[in-house]
């Protein structure tokens, strides 16, 4: 009886073993070397469907080829990862870059600036002058006398603006010589600008401007310091203090006032 037993639990033990060295050389026969997997995810990875194996087999991706795949599908196109400048024009705003701040030069006695901008002086409001069009601008009398806020825009644009772009709106070797860019610009422009700040990068220069639209020693006088700055480039204002300059009236302190204490 114990025979027989024996014989039955030997004659079991090898059925099972039969049975998975079977199951282990069919695994072996579809299960891809490790060598192999390892290309395969890379390639899934980066969405190149081609790039599944490596080797010498027909489809078989070489791989520098499945690196170089996976480099243009995690940049997403290998041509246009990085935007470059063309035909002058800045490749983060696409507006051409900074506005120039090389001298304008100007027929004597035209009151037109290149922005398009007409610079007589129409009608006073709040102790401030305005063109035609409503847009600030300055008034020298004959003797020279500025009026207050040109003037005022003077002293504002030493306090905050000169420090980066220079005494008088002449520029620095890191910012712009204003005096000039003001002539180009418009005047809304120069107001974004002012309000929000400007960042100008590109493989020539690194320029960033903060924003000053909320402070107030700035934007409660950025019409002020627009009338200064168009006066210096259109040469009417020579360089330093004025030496004479209108009152500063009651309009003109109230709106100061109520700005200031916004």
């Amino acid at each position: 009886m114990k025979v027989i037993t024996s014989l039955g639990a030997l004659i079991l033990g090898v059925s099972l073993a039969g049975a998975a060295i079977a199951q282990t050389a069919a695994t072996d026969a579809t299960t891809p070397p490790p060598a192999q997997a390892g290309a395969g995810a890379a390639a899934a990875t980066s969405g190149n469907a081609t790039a599944t194996t490596t080797g010498t087999g027909t489809g078989a991706v070489d791989p520098a080829q499945a690196g170089a795949g996976a480099a243009a599908a995690t940049s997403g196109n290998a041509q246009a990862a990085a935007p470059a400048a063309q035909d002058g024009k800045d490749a983060a705003t696409g507006n051409g870059g900074t506005v120039s701040d090389k001298p304008v030069d100007l027929a004597k006695g035209a009151t037109t600036l290149p922005n398009g901008m007409d610079i007589t002086p129409d009608y006073e409001e709040n102790g401030r002058w305005f063109n035609a069009d409503g847009i600030p601008t300055f008034k020298i009398a004959e003797d020279g006398t500025v009026d207050f806020a040109t003037f005022n825009g003077y002293r504002r644009y030493t306090s905050n603006c000169m420090v980066c772009h220079g005494p008088d709106g002449e520029g620095s070797t890191y910012a712009p010589a204003l005096k000039n860019s003001v002539l180009r610009l418009d005047y809304y422009q120069f107001q974004q600008i002012v309000a929000s700040g400007k960042k100008q990068v590109n493989t020539a220069q690194n320029q960033v401007m903060p924003a000053f639209g909320t402070n107030k020693n700035v934007w409660c006088y950025v019409d002020d310091i627009w009338a200064y700055l168009v006066a210096r480039g259109t040469d009417e204002l020579p360089r330093g203090r004025p030496a004479k300059k209108g009152p500063k009236s009651e309009a003109f302190t109230a709106q100061e006032d109520s700005c200031m204490s916004m």
